[in-house]
């Protein structure tokens, strides 16, 4: 409620003039302004001359904001002691808002504010006034300053920073617990009375939260609020300035409260038994079912582990926890027998993995449940003895002979009768063969371990009653070795002896090879044969390490006595039975330099020292037939082309003209080359053989329509073109065809001679001369019985 205030006039008091020292003083109270000004020296006397003080005193200017009277709101009164009330003096007001915002009268000095104001928005004025003589336009009082101050009123309300809060808070929290801070701001001057004065206090919320009215912080009211009760709370909040007292203006904010969630309560099962059931053949991994304990909880707080605790299936069964759905998956673990158990008991047990230490005093947070698993039969295939099966045979095991048993059964009650068989796949060669009433193997064919070592292939059990239930299993067998083959030499050799050798001369090394494998490995021994035991010429030495060196036991060879020794050496191994093999070693006689370095030793050996093995001579041989077979085929092609009336003469191209080499017979020939072809079309398709040369090949030319009523020069070559392109008889190369077609008519007519033989009588040649001087040599071959005689 607005207060009408009295403003003291403003009293001036004046002093007389008196006269001052030069130098100026100002004195300054906080009621009175005095203040001494020095008018100057005069121009004619000199003299210093001392104004008299003069100043203003008035209180303090006050004015409330928001007036709405229907008048303007007076500020206060200029007045000077100077005025006598004639109306002589002016008052003036210069400032902050001065004409504006504050109006003067200034014949009374009367101050009145002509507008509404806002101290929010402005709460100081500074302004200054003047009085001034209207005769003189001089100043009889010194300029004043002076304030105006805005006093306040309550007109705004208390504004909260933001219009909505959220906050959050753990459940379970006690009772005080700091929630959330809020702040409300009045714009009014908190420096004057209790308009900007706030007190908080809680309108929604109630009995759950309160609100401390000075700080505005909000903290919860009751204990133990549970987020599985209730999770959302809306709490609205009111900030009243004045106090809080009646009158006041207030403002309000929403505050959201969320209940956070804690590992306040166990998992629980729904149920406390379950029953599932799996067929006996289901393999480990397979998934019987899930259980599910329900937590009231959220996020981590609820996750839960599964496992068993006890019970006679925890070796056959397993739990594992789906993270995703918080559910226990109980899944095989080992094959199931039915034969042996039908009937398992899992105690399973779910527990809270982030356990809350606040509230384990609650009581346990897990829970345990019963599972009860049948197993189911089902008709099951036969189960061998052995995962697999080795069998070993010596490899000359006589076919028929049993060499092993595979034994299976049906694992089922009914124990059905199973009969063998051999997948054929695995044994394409049907060496081996099955009983069918008792798994028997036996051979079919001969073994030979050196071709096939192992042989693996599958057997197969199949229920009689039920051909659809069957299992395999490998058998592998494994060939044993016996003594079987006669070691042989290790490689050809081809063994020289010098003519120029010493008896005792070693001349080659042999060694041996045998395909059987004894367990103890290879033995070999040497020697010669029996009828060549004391051979005269050559003698062999064990060296007992499966080598053996063939040594000269006289001195000299003559090549052209003997050229060549044959020296059969007989090898043996130490293997039961003992095999043996005779090797002939060829040797032959060569010259050799007297290093020992063979030079040549028959029509073969010449070519030995180049270097030149039997392989290089046979690819020497092959690349000269190749040679003369294309010697031969190009002389048949030369042949064959010099037959052809092609062209002869590089520099002669055109075509159908053929090059005889022979002299024709003048203008009176007209057999041997018609000219007349290149200017008549119509002379070319006639087909006109040659009298003086007899042509080996005749081609047979293709007529074509007669061109000779076509002036179109174009046309006509395109039409020979074509001719030419579709002609079989062409020739196999490029050639240059030449169509010399003058044309039917010829405005100067033809000047060639070429044409003298269809004339019977001598032409004019005298219009020559009329055709200028480059035409007067031909004017003068030609023209006149002159130049007809030379």
């Amino acid at each position: 409620m607005m207060k009408t205030h009295s403003f003291l006039t403003v009293l001036l008091w004046s002093s007389v003039f008196y006269v001052v020292p030069m130098t100026p003083s100002q004195k300054r109270t906080n009621k009175h302004s005095h203040s001494e000004k020095i008018t100057g020296l005069s121009e004619n006397d000199g003299k210093t001359l001392h104004r008299t003080k003069r100043g203003w005193m008035w209180n303090q200017f006050f004015l409330l904001e928001e007036y709405t009277g229907p008048d303007t709101q007076y500020v206060g009164k200029l007045h000077t002691d100077q005025d006598k009330g004639d109306g002589n003096l002016k008052y003036i007001l210069t400032g902050d808002g001065a004409g504006s915002l504050f109006i003067i009268d200034e014949n009374t000095g009367d101050i009145h504010a002509a507008k509404k104001l806002d101290r929010e928005e402005k709460s100081l004025y500074v302004l200054r006034a003047k009085a001034i003589d209207r005769k003189t336009g001089r100043q009889v009082e010194p300029e004043s300053e002076f304030i105006i101050k805005i006093h306040d009123i309550n007109d705004n309300e208390p504004k909260f920073t933001k219009d909505m809060y959220t906050a959050s808070i753990p459940e379970m929290s006690g009772v005080g617990t700091t929630v959330i801070q809020v702040t409300a701001t009045d714009a009014d001057d908190a420096n004057y009375g209790n308009s900007a004065k706030v007190v908080y206090s809680i309108l929604q919320g109630q009995p759950y939260f309160s609100v401390d009215p000075e700080t505005g912080i909000i903290k919860t009211a009751l204990p133990d609020m549970s987020r599985e009760n209730r999770e959302q709370y809306q709490v609205v909040i009111q900030a009243k300035d004045m106090g809080g007292q009646m009158g006041g203006l207030s403002g309000t904010t929403t505050v959201n409260i969320t209940l956070t969630d804690v590992n306040d309560n166990p998992p629980r099962f729904p149920q406390s038994s379950y029953q599932f059931s799996s067929p006996e053949s289901a393999p480990p991994g397979t998934p019987l079912g899930r259980i599910k304990a329900n937590d009231p909880d959220v996020g981590e707080n609820a996750e839960i582990e599964y496992s068993i605790s006890n019970g006679d299936g925890s070796d056959m069964f397993d739990i594992i926890t789906d993270k995703d759905t918080q559910e226990g998956i109980i899944t095989v673990k080992k094959r199931l027998d039915f034969e042996n158990k039908v009937l398992y008991t899992l105690r399973v047990e779910a527990t809270n993995t982030h356990p809350d230490p606040r509230f384990l005093q609650l009581g346990p947070f897990k829970d345990t449940a019963l599972v009860k698993i049948s197993v189911e039969d089902i008709d099951e295939p036969p189960v061998f003895s052995r995962p697999w099966y080795l069998i070993e045979v010596d490899e000359d095991t006589k076919e028929g002979s049993i060499i092993g048993q595979v034994v299976a059964q049906d694992p089922d009650i009914a124990k059905n009768t199973i009969k063998y068989s051999v997948d054929r796949h695995t044994d394409l060669d049907r060496i081996f063969n099955i009983y069918s009433g008792n798994g028997s193997l036996f051979l079919s064919k001969p073994l030979d371990r050196e071709e096939t070592p192992w042989h693996n292939i599958t057997v197969i059990a199949t229920e009689i009653n039920n051909p659809k239930q069957s299992s395999q299993i490998p058998v592998f067998i494994r060939i044993l070795d016996i003594n079987d083959h006669a070691p042989e030499f290790a490689n050809y050799y081809e063994t020289f002896v010098c003519e120029n050798a010493k008896a005792g001369q070693l001349i080659q090394t042999v060694s041996a090879i045998d395909k059987d494998q004894p367990p103890r490995g290879h033995k070999f021994f040497f020697e010669l044969v029996p009828e060549f035991a004391v051979h005269p010429n050559f003698s062999v030495v064990d060296n007992k390490d499966n080598t053996a060196g063939i040594m000269t036991r006289r001195n000299g060879y003559s090549r052209s006595k003997t050229s060549t020794y044959l020296l059969p050496i007989i090898i043996f191994d130490n293997d039961y039975p003992i095999q043996s093999s005779t090797g002939t070693l060829t040797i032959r006689v060569c010259a050799c330099d007297s290093r020992g370095n063979m030079q040549s030793c028959s029509a073969e050996a010449l070519l030995l020292p180049a270097g030149l093995s039997t392989g290089a001579l046979v690819a020497i041989l092959l690349c000269i037939i190749i040679l003369l077979v294309l010697v031969v085929l190009f002389t048949a092609l030369k042949r064959q082309r010099k037959k052809e009336p092609l062209i002869i003469s590089k520099d002669d191209v055109r075509d159908n003209i053929v090059t005889y080499n022979d002299e024709g017979g003048g203008e009176e020939d007209t057999q041997a080359f018609d000219i007349g072809t290149l200017r008549n079309p119509e002379a070319r398709e006639e087909s006109k053989m040659r009298r003086d040369v007899l042509p080996e090949t005749i081609f047979q030319i293709r007529r074509t329509a007669p061109l000779w009523e076509n002036i179109d020069v174009q046309d006509f070559i395109h039409r020979r073109l074509k001719e030419n392109d579709s002609d079989p008889t062409a020739p196999p190369y490029d050639s240059l065809a030449t169509y010399a077609y003058e044309g039917n008519d010829s405005i100067a007519n033809s000047l060639s001679s070429l044409e003298s033989l269809t004339t019977e009588g001598n032409q004019d040649y005298d219009y020559l001369s009329d055709w200028g001087p480059r035409f007067k040599k031909l004017a003068d071959m030609y023209g006149g019985e002159d130049s007809d005689r030379d």
